[in-house]
């Protein structure tokens, strides 16, 4: 067989290849899309009292365009701790399915009054759910574009460590965004600060976590069917056997999105307990703010 028929060989082998790993990828996330579905069939992004808890300390919060992708400029919300100086931990915060909404918008402020600068990022482009339909499309739509999502968030970095002078910068994340949370770990593995993963999707390949350097929260409820406690534990031993610094919390009476104060899920104890964790792990590697000099 002559050279230029087996390079068109290898060249149709390789796009055999890349081809079955792309349609792979889509079935995961059509299933994933469906695990999602069921667990939200009877949510709604209603908010209830419990979605208006106060920061702890005053924050300032606005509309802010932190980058731009694909020549659209990338709009969130900033929270800030009210007098700050100079900012020193920062976090880019990531909604679940239901998008950039009022829920994600106080959780922000709520890190803001920790300290921290937060950077609710929009991964819909300006647009939220409030039916579970609704969140689905919106959800399979941004795993489809999966490289502009990516791009959406190394702006966010970008922004909080350039235009913020963030010295340290961590992800947070609920559902949907918990598993961007654990993705921007992967993509900055060792200059990201620190990740917090609420009931999100998961890796379990060692070979894909073994670059990991970041340290890990993950919080989840063993009730929850769309990720379920399986594929936690097989998270958790592959993090242990490559000796990753990761703490994996598993709340046995929580469902999915139990954290979600404006969801049917809520349970006030788990989140109670999840939100002092969340507190204790970021303050570990997180500075909070400066007060502003006068």
């Amino acid at each position: 067989m002559g050279k230029k028929n087996r390079g068109l060989l290898a060249g149709v082998a390789l796009a055999v290849v890349a081809s079955a790993f792309a349609a792979s990828a889509a079935a995961a996330d059509r299933d994933y899309a469906d695990a999602m579905s069921r667990e939200h069939a009877a949510d709604t992004a209603n908010a209830s009292p419990a979605s208006l808890t106060a920061p702890a300390a005053p924050v300032a919060g606005s509309a802010v365009v932190y980058g731009s992708v694909g020549g659209r400029d990338l709009s969130g919300w900033l929270a800030m701790p009210r007098g700050a100086g100079s900012i020193r931990g920062a976090l880019i915060v990531i909604h679940e399915w239901w998008g950039l909404n009022d829920n994600i918008r106080s959780m922000a402020e709520r890190l803001a009054g920790e300290g921290y600068a937060a950077l609710a990022v929009d991964l819909y482009g300006g647009v939220s759910a409030v039916a579970p339909q609704e969140a689905r499309d919106l959800m399979q739509e941004a795993m489809a574009n999966r490289p502009a999502a990516e791009a959406n968030l190394r702006e966010a970095h970008e922004y909080l460590r350039e235009e913020l002078g963030a010295a340290q910068v961590g992800s947070i994340g609920w559902c949907f965004g918990g598993a961007w949370s654990l993705s921007i770990a992967l993509m900055y593995p060792d200059t990201l600060d620190a990740a917090v993963i609420y009931y999100g999707r998961l890796v379990t390949d060692q070979a894909a976590l073994a670059p990991l350097e970041v340290p890990l929260l993950g919080i989840f409820g063993a009730q929850d069917r769309g990720i379920p406690l399986q594929s936690v534990r097989a998270f958790e031993a592959s993090l242990a056997a490559l000796g990753k610094d990761a703490e994996i919390v598993v709340y046995d009476d929580a469902d999915h999105a139990f954290a979600n104060p404006s969801g049917q899920r809520y349970n006030a104890i788990a989140a109670a307990d999840a939100w002092r964790r969340t507190q204790a792990f970021l303050a570990r590697y997180l500075e909070p703010a400066t007060p502003r000099t006068r």
